[in-house]
């Protein structure tokens, strides 16, 4: 159980009555009082705040909640050693300072309250600021920490050095203070910056509290060094005032900085950064015109020597951030395995030499029955057999060439020739998973590289070809029997309906193809494509085989074919995709088609395409009381309804996909 501050009520009227005596303080020393009320403040109620501050950050030590004591304690005891450091000069030296040994025990104890007060800072960096921090943030500090040191030396150490005489101990003991509020900033500047120089309120009022100390300190040495040091001085409230300031911060929430997600804050990446580095240069160019210590122009010359450093460390960064965002450009986030963009890449340098040492083996391959394990099972279960499919198949690839997931559950081996037919069937494989309920294979096409392609598009168009050719010989899905039905009672019925079938599925995959779209939608198309006409099973002979133009009572019952075929192919679930377009295989771009009236783009992709391929294989083939279109007339008659009957981007991808001789075999 984390133990709670007892007493709020009484630690707020402790503060509050510290407040009053603080300002009773300051009133004091800007004047208000005499100089006996002025000498007495100036010892005994400086000693009491000092004192005070003291027991409250010991009091934050052992009621605070937090299990680290070390680094309150030794604050606490920085506080305290002073305000003895205060006692002992007050009551062994005060009469004749003069005649006051140097250094004496009261410089032992102030000298004392930098090192604890410095161990405390210390601590509290290392129980408050746990994560690791990027190598940036710590040069950010040591440029910071240098830079400011600088200044201070600048400022301060010419008049100490200037006024530092006698015996090796007192010139030491000189030297100490100025170097010990050095210190003090310097762990100051490197606090905020492994802060992100976003330190919040615990940590700014800490920061603040410690160097008001430091910086007062040093500007009273450089007061004593000058001889101006006045005995109403203003700096005299900043003392108590500092350590009071270090007491609060104390009880306030101290809260770790957190790694920025979106990008790094300019201002720790470049403003603070320069603005250090510009004053340590300006230190350098003051020392050419008016010479200042050595240490000033060491501390600043090593200050733009760090920065330097960061420059350089951050442009390594920057090289590594680009090389890991050119490798997640080329991988594949869910598997691993290369993406699309690299096979491309990969390809189109095996292309680039006919030389026999260049070349390769293509591999496209495709699974069958995946879509049907992902509805049943789920995403996540779709994902975690991806993945474990895809690093089997790095398995067997390894070390004969590298695999590619293209997207979806389309994979591609890019092979060395050697060999390449015993990795493609290996391939094939790794690439099954079967279990209760689900069957998944893989089906593949394969293209010699550069003899069967000259270019990667080709290779790819051929690969996918040769792919659905491997997959149109598997029926051992529920979905490729009911397919195998069907088709098998079509041919019995009607003969030329399933010739006809056939050639219109071989265009729309092509067209398909050509259009961009995926495996899965292309595969969905060639079967509506193939069953288009399923449902003029029903359809009396005396319509579908009448030899003349039908009358309008004939086209009604003709119209509903489309409906018919919707009807029967939803009785298989595994051909439900396939029964919409059916439906809308019919329809017309503009709207005048059946049996929904649909127009444009509301008619589904695939049924376009289906619509365009069969009018171009219905124009083609003789009828019993007309002769077919050629090739050209149809062509030229299909481009004519473009924007009218059929949908122009479908029409211009059918017109390129007719064009090679070999899809019309």
């Amino acid at each position: 159980m984390n133990r709670q501050v007892p007493g709020r009520f009484a630690l707020r009227v402790v503060w509050a009555g510290l407040m009053v005596v603080f300002a009773a303080y300051v009133a004091v020393a800007l004047g208000l009082g005499g100089p006996r009320l002025l000498d007495a403040f100036s010892t005994w109620v400086y000693t009491a705040l000092l004192l005070s501050a003291a027991g409250l950050l010991a009091l934050r030590a052992f009621t605070g909640g937090d299990e680290r004591r070390a680094p309150w304690l030794a604050l606490a005891a920085g506080a305290a050693l002073w305000a003895a450091g205060e006692l002992v000069y007050e009551l062994a030296y005060s009469e004749a300072p003069e005649e006051a040994p140097y250094p004496s025990v009261a410089d032992a104890l102030w000298l004392g309250a930098y090192v604890a007060v410095g161990a405390g800072i210390v601590l509290v960096l290392r129980a408050r600021l746990r994560r690791a921090f990027h190598p940036t943030m710590w040069l950010d500090a040591a440029i910071g920490a240098a830079t400011i040191a600088a200044l201070t030396a600048t400022l301060a150490f010419d008049p100490v050095l200037a006024d530092t005489e006698g015996a090796t101990l007192e010139v030491a003991t000189d030297l100490a203070y100025p170097l010990a509020d050095l210190g003090l900033l310097t762990l100051v500047v490197t606090l905020l910056a492994l802060t992100g120089w976003r330190p919040g309120l615990g940590w700014a009022a800490f920061a603040i509290a410690l160097s008001a100390q430091a910086v007062s300190d040093v500007l009273y040495a450089r007061e004593i060094a000058l001889g101006t040091l006045e005995q109403d001085t203003l700096l005299a409230p900043v003392w108590p005032a500092a350590t009071l300031l270090l007491a609060y911060a104390a009880w306030r929430p101290f809260t770790a900085p957190v790694p920025v997600r979106s990008g790094v804050p300019l201002a720790r990446v470049f403003v603070f950064p320069a603005v250090f580095t510009s004053l340590a240069l300006g230190v350098l160019v003051f020392d050419h015109f008016n010479g200042v210590n050595t240490l000033a122009v060491v501390l600043a010359a090593g200050a733009i020597a760090l920065s330097v450093a960061r420059m350089a460390l951050s442009f390594f960064d920057n090289l590594q951030m680009l090389r890991r965002a050119r490798q997640d450009a080329l991988t594949d986030p869910l598997t691993g395995l290369p993406n699309r963009r690299a096979f491309v890449e990969d390809l189109a340098r095996a292309l680039e030499s006919g030389e026999p040492v260049e070349r390769r083996t293509l591999g496209l391959f495709d699974l069958d029955g995946f879509k049907r394990y992902n509805d049943a099972y789920g995403h996540p279960a779709g994902d975690a057999l991806l993945q474990r499919l895809s690093a089997q198949l790095a398995d067997v690839v390894a070390g004969n060439g590298r695999a590619y997931r293209l997207g979806g559950d389309e994979f591609c081996l890019l092979l060395d020739a050697d060999g390449s037919d015993g990795v493609l069937r290996a391939a094939a494989v790794a690439l099954e998973a079967r279990g209760d309920g689900f069957d998944v294979t893989a089906s593949y096409g394969r293209v010699a590289l550069p003899e069967d392609a000259a270019d990667g598009e080709e290779a790819l168009h051929l690969a996918d070809r040769r792919m659905y050719a491997a997959k149109e010989g598997r029926s051992s899905s529920a979905g490729l029997q009911t397919r195998s039905v069907l088709l098998k009672v079509l041919s019995e019925r009607e003969p030329e309906l399933h010739e006809h079938s056939a050639d219109v599925m071989s265009l729309a995959r092509g067209v398909a193809r050509r259009l961009g779209l995926p495996p899965d939608a292309r595969e969905i198309i060639a079967r509506a494509a193939e069953l288009h006409d399923i449902g003029k099973m029903a359809i009396p002979d005396a319509i579908l085989s009448k030899p003349g133009p039908l009358d309008e009572r004939e086209w009604r019952f003709m119209r509903r074919h489309t409906i018919i075929g919707e009807d029967i192919l939803n009785a298989a679930p595994a051909l439900q995709p396939v029964a919409t377009l059916v439906r809308a295989s019919h329809e017309r771009w503009d709207g005048t088609g059946y049996p929904d009236g649909t127009a444009g783009e509301a008619i589904p992709e695939g049924a376009r395409i289906v619509a365009v391929c069969d009018a171009f294989s219905a124009m083609v083939q003789d009828r019993p009381y007309q002769h077919g279109l050629t090739v050209r007339e149809a062509v030229a008659e299909i481009e004519r309804c473009a924007g009218d009957h059929f949908d122009p981007r479908v029409v211009e991808a059918f017109a390129e996909e007719i064009g090679p001789p070999a899809v019309l075999a």
